[in-house]
């Protein structure tokens, strides 16, 4: 998928919006409980799925609420993929694992998200280094999303450290050097909003993966204000808010009431 089909996609739902499927099956409403986790999960999934499809433009399931489920989990991963394919086929697909090896390793990995799952992208941690992260750039319409300056209180520890630069900033630096804004994204938190219209500055091409609207206190008119470009370049994710918005049987209409009035924008307000 390309940046244009993005732009597109944004103009027609009138939307940033990214639904984080954090699918905890401890937390699933009364009447998935007495399901196997597979069933369950994918059974919720294809509802928040459906209920929500028109008011965003990307999905993202966090790879550990299914790992943490062993192999069933993993099997209603497959088929949450299989499902937002075939029902939903313009909705871009974001794998969010953060995975930061090298070499052979990092290649299996992007093999198996870019081809053995069909993601259109998948998260990175570049601790590593170019290593960790050049193997998920030889793809066609795929994209490595660099985690950069994320949400998390404790990101100042190093993100927000340095001697005279930001490390987030080398991070961004580094990275623009050996890719392009067609196969490269990053991680920018909307708990950042100050940092936010700076790091546009320094990177005024790229689309940004946006965490922490929501539950984590982010604004997403703040988001949009400071962090958009002549594309949008904004991929403004909420989870938990969103796909539990409410515990009863009401969950998807509460899901899809949720969605509608995140991350919206008038097509004016881009920059």
């Amino acid at each position: 998928m390309t940046r244009e089909d993005l732009f597109r996609s944004m103009m027609e739902t009138g939307s940033m919006l990214c639904v984080g499927l954090d699918t905890n099956y401890a937390l699933l409403p009364g009447r998935f409980r007495s399901l196997g986790v597979y069933d369950a999960v994918a059974s919720f999934n294809r509802e928040i799925i459906d209920a929500t499809a028109p008011f965003c433009i990307a999905f993202k399931p966090n790879l550990a609420f299914y790992e943490s489920r062993g192999l069933e989990g993993m099997r209603a991963l497959e088929a949450t993929v299989d499902y937002i394919r075939t029902s939903h086929p313009g909705k871009f697909l974001i794998a969010d694992a953060k995975r930061g090896d090298i070499g052979n390793t990092a290649s299996m990995y992007a093999e198996a998200y870019f081809k053995a799952m069909d993601f259109d992208a998948v998260t990175l941690s570049p601790y590593m280094g170019t290593d960790a992260v050049a193997p998920f750039l030889s793809y066609p319409g795929k994209y490595a999303i660099v985690v950069a300056l994320s949400s998390n209180p404790s990101a100042a520890d190093f993100e927000l450290g340095g001697d005279g630069k930001p490390l987030y900033r080398k991070v961004m630096e580094r990275m623009m050097e050996i890719s392009s804004p067609d196969n490269m994204m990053f991680v920018v938190g909307a708990t950042r909003a100050q940092e936010l219209k700076g790091v546009r500055g320094f990177c005024p091409d790229n689309f940004f993966l946006v965490p922490g609207v929501g539950a984590q206190g982010g604004s997403a008119p703040e988001v949009i204000q400071n962090g958009s470009n002549k594309l949008g370049g904004l991929l403004i994710n909420s989870s938990r808010s969103i796909i539990y918005a409410s515990s009863g049987d009401d969950f998807a209409d509460a899901a899809a009431a949720a969605a509608s009035v995140t991350a919206r924008f008038t097509p004016a307000g881009l920059c």
